[in-house]
């Protein structure tokens, strides 16, 4: 579907656009717009699956609490058959790269921090998951159904890591562990630091609900990803896993360290099989096969 951003942003901003500073189309799109009465600021447009304004109404709590995330401009609105909204923005700061496990410990008090303010945030589960966070679909198979995705040959996919997907799922559809809202897509890519210091969390579109030990782990498997994506070291999500607890004062019991381990791996995996079916190189596939059996271990999967 096409929309039209330039008559959105009057009618919704009040000013036409002087300047498109940036656009990205991919699962959303985003325009970054400088506009004529000089304000910057981000337009999202996606379609609308249900989960829009969950994500949004959290966002936005957050940034009435401090958190360093960009502040909706506006409530999600219908256009073009798309789910819009525009956002603050928050230029500046640059990635922080590496997989060691000092990264991890620092990744891993942002996380603890959303998470903590994500708690007091009551808003309709915003489901279905984030295609890559989708281990608790309803579909069947192992996979959850992504049409463009499925229409691929299958057949390359490896078997090593339809094994593994199929025993981490069942690993955490297992669970009887109490559902939390999330961050599930807690990337390099997504955040942005300076002076040693996070200065901006982004991609609220990509909240789930799930066991807060599965969101965990999943951060701590990805945290380090940009593009390509692949794996951090296991002894990475360790410190990840284990900074995540001490900054929320709350050891994890054995299930939830294991659903954890088993959270660590879905991502990899949707990767892994993302990379052969598109032909593309496989960092994440190789991870797999060299991390894969231990991980699998640690969740008692």
């Amino acid at each position: 579907m096409t929309f039209d951003l330039r008559a959105w942003c009057v009618a919704q901003l009040g000013s036409p656009v002087s300047e498109v500073l940036y656009e990205r189309v991919s699962i959303s799109s985003v325009f970054g717009v400088l506009l004529a009465d000089g304000r910057e600021v981000y337009v999202k447009a996606r379609e609308d699956d249900g989960r829009a304004v969950s994500c949004l109404t959290a966002q936005a709590s957050l940034a009435e609490r401090g958190f360093p995330c960009p502040r909706p401009l506006t409530p999600v609105m219908c256009a073009d058959g798309l789910a819009v909204h525009a956002e603050s923005s928050l230029p500046g700061g640059e990635m922080l790269l590496g997989t060691s496990p000092d990264v991890a410990r620092r990744y891993a008090a942002v996380f603890a921090s959303l998470m903590a303010l994500l708690a007091d945030v009551s808003v309709p589960p915003p489901l279905p998951s984030p295609r890559w966070a989708r281990w608790d679909h309803k579909d069947p198979g192992v996979w959850p159904a992504i049409d463009f995705l499925d229409a691929r040959d299958q057949s390359v996919v490896p078997s090593f890591v339809v094994e593994a997907a199929s025993r981490v799922r069942a690993r955490l559809l297992a669970t009887s562990l109490p559902c939390v809202l999330g961050h599930a897509d807690f990337e390099a890519q997504n955040l942005r630091w300076q002076d040693g210091s996070v200065l901006a969390v982004h991609d609220w579109d990509s909240l789930a609900w799930q066991p807060e030990a599965a969101l965990v782990g999943a951060a701590s498997g990805a945290f380090a990803n940009f593009s390509p994506p692949s794996w951090v070291p296991l002894e990475s999500s360790s410190a990840f896993i284990e900074a995540y607890q001490a900054v929320r004062g709350r050891a994890f019991s054995v299930e939830e360290m294991e659903v954890a381990w088993a959270g660590s791996m879905w991502t990899a995996l949707h990767n892994a099989r993302w990379e052969v079916l598109h032909g593309d190189p496989t960092p994440s596939g190789d991870a797999v096969r060299e991390q894969g059996a231990e991980r699998l271990r640690l969740a008692n999967a």
